[in-house]
């Protein structure tokens, strides 16, 4: 009888786990990338050309993006398994969430931090193999262990394990997580801002001033700024003076330089 009605919940939970594996990226993302802002994605890829803010910025969009598509992915087959949520385990559900989330930490640790070693936990410690292993230890092992013990009650209650309901709220987690990695960095008040085509380097850093900004950084051709706008700027002066696409995300500022990029 279990067997019986263990079985409509596998395809749920697989599809909840690649959810978890999503909310794990995006929490990362968010955490790491832009409110501690403790690295960027490629932080130690050797070569000049990625030392570039630009290319940085570049990183961390197409990761999120990459995030996306993996959610998206998740809520598909969630939403072709919606079927077998009829009073299948909520606790057998949200154990494949934190099963999700912690192989996100640990292959992300694993493979980005150690084997291919593209970036860590902190780049700007002595010792960042410690923090590595501090964050799989506070970060990864928790949900592991915690998605394995509720993953044995497979069993739900009688009257149903409360699966849908807990599909649902995951469902509205994870699509609440895709605006929330988009936002700008804590704390930052400088925006990417991408001018018309052909108007002068001078033009573009006048225009940053008279909206009330003050120019931070330019790329080679004086046709994209990092603007501060931490004295009252305005952004709508921006565009009325030329500016083709303002953005202070990670997603909006991979954009802008993918579009700077030679051909």
């Amino acid at each position: 009888m279990s067997a019986t009605i263990g079985r409509p919940t596998r395809g749920p939970a697989f599809a909840a786990g690649v959810l978890g594996f999503a909310l794990g990226g995006f929490f990362d993302g968010i955490m790491l990338h832009q409110v501690l802002q403790w690295h960027h994605f490629l932080s130690l890829v050797p070569g000049e050309a990625l030392r570039d803010i630009r290319a940085q910025i570049l990183a961390d969009g197409m990761f999120h993006v990459v995030v996306y598509l993996i959610a998206a992915l998740g809520l598909g087959l969630l939403w072709g398994r919606r079927h077998g949520l009829a009073g299948g385990s909520g606790a057998r559900l949200l154990g494949a969430v934190l099963l999700g989330f912690g192989v996100w930490q640990v292959v992300d640790v694993v493979v980005f931090h150690w084997i291919v070693g593209i970036h860590r936990i902190r780049v700007d410690v002595p010792d960042p193999l410690l923090w590595d292993i501090g964050w799989l230890v506070v970060i990864g092992v928790p949900p592991l262990l915690a998605g394995l013990l509720l993953r044995r009650r497979a069993e739900p209650p009688a009257g149903g394990g409360y699966g849908g309901a807990v599909a649902a709220a995951l469902a509205a987690i994870v699509v609440a997580s895709g605006p929330v990695a988009a936002l700008s960095p804590a704390g930052s008040t400088t925006v990417l801002v991408l001018f018309r085509e052909g108007l002068a380097p001078e033009a573009a850093f006048a225009a940053a001033i008279a909206a009330g900004g003050r120019v931070a950084w330019a790329d080679a051709s004086g046709g994209l700024l990092a603007v501060d706008m931490r004295d009252g700027g305005s952004v709508l002066e921006l565009y009325r003076r030329g500016a083709l696409l303002v953005g202070s995300s990670a997603i909006t500022g991979g954009c802008l330089a993918w579009t700077q990029r030679p051909a």
